[in-house]
C-alpha cells in the first residue's frame, strides 16, 4: 500500500469565442458540440499526449438539463473520440464550476488516482437560462434562511454597493471601461486569440459561418454612454448592463497533469497548482465571495496580497472586483488585476469562466518570468467564492 502526493500542472487551455446568448454567434448551436470542439481542439494542439492515457473529462455546467445534460463530461468525451476507456463526469458549482472541476480533478492528480485529466465547464445561456427547471424549496424564504434577493444576482450586487458605499456607480463604470478598453488592446496585440478555437456556427437567415472571436465586447465605451443605462435591479441604483457581465454561451477546457507525466510525455507545464480554498458568504452579497476564500488561502499558506504578482478575477458584477480590490487595499487600477480585461467585456458562460481566467493567467506567465505567483477567483452564485493559487514555472527570479 502507499498513497502519492505529486505536483499538478497546467498544461494548456482552450476555449471558444464567447457569444452573446438569444440572437447570437451560437443561437442553433448545441451546448455539447461546443464541448466536443474544445476537447478536439485540446487534443490537435497536444500531439504528445494519447488520447488513452487521459484518465478523466471532468465538465461543469450550472444548467445540468437537454444538450447540457446526460454526465456531459462522459457524454462530450465519447463524441469527441475518445476512447471509450475514458471516463467523465459532470459538475456544478454555479459560476465556478469549470474553477471547481479543475481543482477536484487536480486534486485527483496530487492524491495520484490520475495522471492527466481534461477539465473544463460550458453554458449556452441562450438554451437554458439561469435558473431554468430549478425548484427553490419553499423554506429558503419561509424560515428567512436567505434574503429574498439572493435568488437574483443583480440584486445580490446591488446589496454589495450596499455593503461597500464608497463604491459609487462611477466607481463601477470607470472600472467597466477600462475593462472594455483593456479587452480592445490584447485584442489589438494578439493577446487573446491563441486561446480560441474556430466553431462551425450555423443560421438559418445567415446559413453557415466561422465564429473566430469573442461576440460580447464593446470597444468605445465611454463613462458617457455607461451613466444612461437603466438600472433595472433597483429604481436609482447601481448595477447596469455596463458594469456587469453580460448573458453568454461559451466552452473551456484545460488539460492538467502530475508534473513528472507531463515531463515524459514532452507536454509543456504552464504553471504549477499551489493550493485553493473555497468559502461561504451571505448569499444576498454573494460578490464578496473572493475575499474568505482567497484570505483563507492566504493564512494557511502563510503569504500575502504582496507575495501574488497577477490576479485574474471573474468580473460578474464591477462592485464584486471593487469589494475585493477594497478589501486588499488595491487600488482600483492595479495593474496586477486582469491586465486584458475580464467578463465584464468578454463574457461569462457562467460554469465556463474559471478555465478562461486560468488560461489568460498562464500566457501573462510566460510574458512575465519575473512574477512567481498568481491568483484566479471567483464569486459564486448561493453565496461562495473560490481561488486558486498558482506557480508560475517559468520563473526566473526577481520580486
Amino acid at each position: 500500500m502507499s498513497r502519492t502526493a505529486r505536483d499538478v500542472v497546467f498544461v494548456d487551455g482552450v476555449r471558444t469565442p464567447f457569444g452573446k446568448s438569444g440572437k447570437g454567434l451560437y443561437a442553433e448551436t448545441r451546448a455539447d458540440d461546443l464541448v466536443v470542439r474544445v476537447i478536439r481542439e485540446l487534443m490537435r494542439r497536444n500531439p504528445g499526449l494519447p488520447a488513452e492515457r487521459i484518465d478523466e473529462v471532468a465538465i461543469a455546467a450550472t444548467t445540468q438539463i437537454g444538450d447540457q445534460g446526460l454526465t456531459i463530461g462522459r457524454s462530450a468525451a465519447i463524441l469527441a473520440g475518445l476512447p471509450r476507456s475514458v471516463p467523465g463526469y459532470a459538475i456544478d458549482r454555479m459560476c465556478a464550476g469549470a474553477l471547481t472541476a479543475v481543482t477536484t480533478s487536480g486534486a485527483g492528480i496530487a492524491f495520484g488516482a490520475y495522471d492527466v485529466v481534461i477539465a473544463g465547464g460550458v453554458e449556452h445561456m441562450g438554451r437554458h437560462p439561469m435558473g431554468e427547471g430549478v425548484d427553490p424549496n419553499p423554506r429558503f424564504l419561509s424560515e428567512k434562511l436567505v434574503d429574498p434577493s439572493a435568488l437574483v444576482m443583480g440584486n445580490t450586487a446591488e446589496n454589495l454597493h450596499d455593503r461597500y458605499p464608497t463604491i459609487t456607480k462611477e466607481r463601477a463604470d470607470a472600472y467597466a471601461v477600462r475593462s472594455q478598453e483593456k479587452v480592445a488592446k490584447a485584442y489589438a496585440d494578439g493577446k487573446i486569440q491563441p486561446d480560441l478555437v474556430e466553431v462551425l456556427v450555423r443560421s438559418l437567415e445567415k446559413g453557415y459561418g466561422l465564429a473566430t472571436q469573442d461576440e460580447p465586447p464593446r470597444p468605445g465605451t465611454t463613462m458617457e454612454t455607461l451613466a444612461g443605462l437603466k438600472t433595472p435591479f433597483r429604481a436609482h441604483g447601481n448595477v447596469t448592463a455596463g458594469n456587469a457581465a453580460g448573458l453568454n454561451d461559451g466552452a473551456t477546457g484545460a488539460i492538467l497533469a502530475a508534473e513528472d507525466v507531463a515531463q515524459e510525455l514532452g507536454l509543456t507545464s504552464r504553471m504549477r497548482l499551489v493550493d485553493f480554498s473555497f468559502a461561504g458568504v451571505e448569499p444576498e452579497v454573494m460578490g464578496v465571495g473572493p475575499v474568505p476564500a482567497t484570505e483563507k488561502l492566504f493564512a494557511r499558506q502563510g503569504i500575502s496580497m504582496d507575495d501574488i504578482g497577477l490576479i485574474e478575477i471573474n468580473e460578474a458584477f464591477a462592485v464584486q472586483v471593487l469589494a475585493f480590490l477594497e478589501h486588499f487595499g488595491l487600488a482600483d487600477d492595479d495593474p496586477r488585476v486582469n491586465p486584458w480585461g475580464g467578463a465584464i467585456a468578454l463574457g461569462h458562460p457562467l460554469a465556463s469562466s474559471g478555465v478562461r481566467l486560468m488560461m489568460q493567467l498562464a500566457r501573462q506567465f510566460a510574458e512575465r518570468p519575473d512574477v512567481r505567483y498568481g491568483l484566479t477567483t471567483m464569486c459564486v452564485g448561493m453565496g461562495m467564492g473560490g481561488t486558486v493559487l498558482w506557480e508560475n514555472t517559468n520563473y526566473e527570479g526577481g520580486k
